[in-house]
């Protein structure tokens, strides 16, 4: 029985940490545990790394370090925890759904960062076998295929539960030895953005684009939105009008002509809520207690904040004592465009803040106003009868957060 080479496994790591010096304090990270049990090489979301000795005894060096490599990708772009929620919004689950994650996150690592000083095994998959494109993430490599005879080559792939967070007959689980804890993991993760970000031009494009995103991590959507509110507010020229009550100091420099002086009035808000079929009671309920905060945001001026319901007619709401105790009127199909028509016609608002799912027609031109727009989360489109309908993205000239 072949005992594991640990002599030429680690001088592949060498190899790859030198060849790729970017990712070596992950490399150096992953722990060693040997398994006859694996098909090759494969990781756990704990950051073990699980080796056949009869794969490390046959694959060249050069190659083998190119294993290192894709295995410990596989751990730093999360792909455990990607999988796991894919599967779980989009009800995908089973052994087929497990390679189809495998093969989609394949991709998403193998487009990038291998040569001749790295090289992948001869038969590695990249999108181009499967006649997909280069450059996409996991999800999205997910949504352009399905398994069939073109990926039949490719039935033998298992990289463990480090790429889909299905545990496997090897995996030492949470208890095991030799394992790291949630935030040694995420202290590597960001050690290997911090370099990356350290020295521009130094890592492929693809590596490039996720230390942007591990280093700059998103933001929670209330913060957001609240900062959008609050910006759109207190801009230049928002609540700012001329009166002749108090003349300009310029008017002195002219005599015998009157100058008006410019005055600071509170901003005017007008918040368009989605009252269609498509909006949920839940996130209803959310634009009431955004409208709340909106309020705050304009120093608790109820009389200074205006609701819209919007389906496909405009519905102004009742005086704005408190925000948790409005009715919204609506239900029916949605055109945003009235609303907005509405409240530029009748509120004259400095601020309009649009909170939608976004299946609405948007107006051409943009109102004499900032715009905010809130919007909620779809997984999918509704139908809103027409089976090949898209929505419109929000236009240019909207501030636009995600909610949710």
């Amino acid at each position: 029985m072949t005992a594991l080479d640990e002599e030429k496994l680690y001088a592949a790591r060498l190899h790859a940490a030198r060849s790729r010096p970017y990712l070596a304090t992950a490399l150096f990270a992953l722990r060693v545990v040997e398994s006859r049990q694996v098909p090759t090489m494969a990781v756990d979301e704990h950051w073990r790394c699980y080796a056949s000795p009869a794969f490390v005894e046959r694959t060249p060096l050069p190659e083998l370090a190119a294993v290192w490599v894709h295995e410990v990708s596989h751990l730093l772009r999360d792909h455990h925890g990607r999988g796991e929620r894919f599967a779980r919004e989009n009800g995908l689950h089973g052994a087929g759904e497990r390679l189809r994650r495998n093969i989609a996150a394949d991709c998403e690592i193998n487009d990038d960062g291998f040569d001749d000083e790295l090289p992948l095994q001869a038969g590695a998959l990249r999108p181009g076998l499967l006649r997909l494109p280069d450059g996409l993430l996991m999800e999205e490599y997910l949504r352009l295929f399905r398994l069939g005879p073109h990926t039949d080559a490719f039935g033998w792939l298992d990289c463990g539960s480090g790429v889909d967070g299905v545990a496997r007959g090897w995996d030492l689980g949470a208890g095991g030895a030799h394992g790291l804890s949630a935030r040694e993991r995420d202290a590597v993760r960001f050690r290997v953005a911090e370099g990356i970000k350290g020295r521009p031009g130094s890592a492929p494009d693809g590596w490039e684009r996720w230390a942007e995103k591990a280093f700059h991590p998103p933001q929670p959507w209330r913060e957001l939105l609240g900062a959008a509110v609050r910006s759109a507010v207190s801009g230049a020229g928002v609540g700012e009008d001329y009166t002749y009550g108090r003349p300009a100091r310029r008017s002195a420099g002219l005599p015998g002509v009157v100058l008006p002086s410019l005055r600071r009035r509170p901003p005017r808000v007008c918040v368009i809520v989605d009252t269609s079929r498509s909006v949920s009671d839940a996130e209803l309920g959310s634009a009431l207690l955004e409208v709340a905060a909106i309020v705050r945001a304009v120093g608790g001026r109820r009389d200074l904040v205006t609701v819209l319901s919007c389906d496909a007619a405009a519905h102004v709401t009742g005086p704005l004592c408190r925000a948790e105790g409005m009715t919204l009127v609506g239900g029916g199909g949605t055109d945003l465009r009235v609303g907005f028509a509405r409240a530029v016609r009748r509120c004259r608002p400095d601020v309009i803040v649009a909170l939608t799912d976004g299946q609405t027609p948007w107006p051409e031109a943009a109102p004499p106003c900032r715009t905010v727009v809130g919007l909620f989360p779809r997984v999918g489109v509704a139908d809103e009868g027409d089976p090949d309908y898209e929505p419109d993205e929000p236009p240019e000239w909207a501030r636009v957060v995600e909610l949710g």
